[in-house]
C-alpha cells in the first residue's frame, strides 16, 4: 500500500498481465481484459475517485482487471466471469510479490459508482466490466505481511473437527 518512487519497467507490467492470463477459467472462456495504466494523470484521477485506492497517488502503475461479457459463458454460467477475473487478479498479485513489487487488490465491481467511474475514465465499452484496479509499484518496506491463519476455520475430515494441532509454529509464519 506504500510505494517508493521509481517506474516499473514495461516488461515487468507485461509479465504481470501474462501471469493473470495463466489463471484457471471456466471452460477456458478467458473472459478477461486488462488495461495497464502508467500515466500520472490517470493514476491520480483514479486515486481521487476510488475510495479504497488512495495508494494510486504513489503507485507508478495500475492494472485494471475487467470482465469481457462477450467472452463470458451464457445462461446461468455467465457470472463465472467474476471468478475467472478474480483468479487472474490473484495471479497478478502473486506474480508481483515474486518479482519484488508491491501490489494491492482494490475492488471495483459490483460497486455501481466505482464501475461507472472506471468505465467513464477509460471510455470502456458496455460489455467490459471493471472488476478490480491493482496499484503496482516498488514497496517502501513499511507494510508487513498480515498473518491471518486461524485453526478454528480449518475442519479435518468432517465439519466441526478443528481441534488438530498445527504442525507449523504460530510464531514462525514464514516457515511455509
Amino acid at each position: 500500500r506504500h510505494f517508493r518512487p521509481g517506474n516499473v519497467p514495461t516488461v515487468m507490467l507485461e509479465r504481470l498481465v501474462r501471469a493473470g492470463m495463466a489463471a484457471p477459467t471456466a471452460r477456458n472462456s478467458q473472459p478477461w481484459a486488462f488495461m495497464i495504466i502508467t500515466g500520472r494523470a490517470r493514476l491520480d484521477a483514479m486515486a481521487a475517485k476510488l475510495p479504497y485506492a488512495k495508494m494510486l497517488r504513489s503507485a507508478s502503475a495500475a492494472i485494471v482487471v475487467a470482465g469481457d461479457l462477450k467472452r463470458a459463458l451464457s445462461g446461468k454460467s455467465r457470472e463465472f466471469w467474476v471468478q475467472d477475473a478474480s483468479a487472474a487478479t490473484e495471479n497478478i498479485l502473486l506474480a508481483a510479490e515474486a518479482m519484488g513489487l508491491g501490489a494491492v487488490w482494490t475492488g471495483v465491481y459490483p460497486g455501481e459508482e466505482r464501475v461507472k467511474m472506471v468505465r467513464d475514465l477509460f471510455s470502456l465499452p458496455a460489455h467490459i466490466v471493471p472488476l478490480a484496479v491493482i496499484p503496482v509499484g516498488w514497496p517502501d518496506g513499511s507494510d508487513k505481511p498480515k498473518h491471518k491463519y486461524d485453526a478454528a476455520r480449518v475442519h479435518w475430515e468432517k465439519w466441526g473437527d478443528n481441534k488438530h494441532p498445527s504442525l507449523i509454529s504460530p510464531h514462525a509464519p514464514d516457515e511455509l
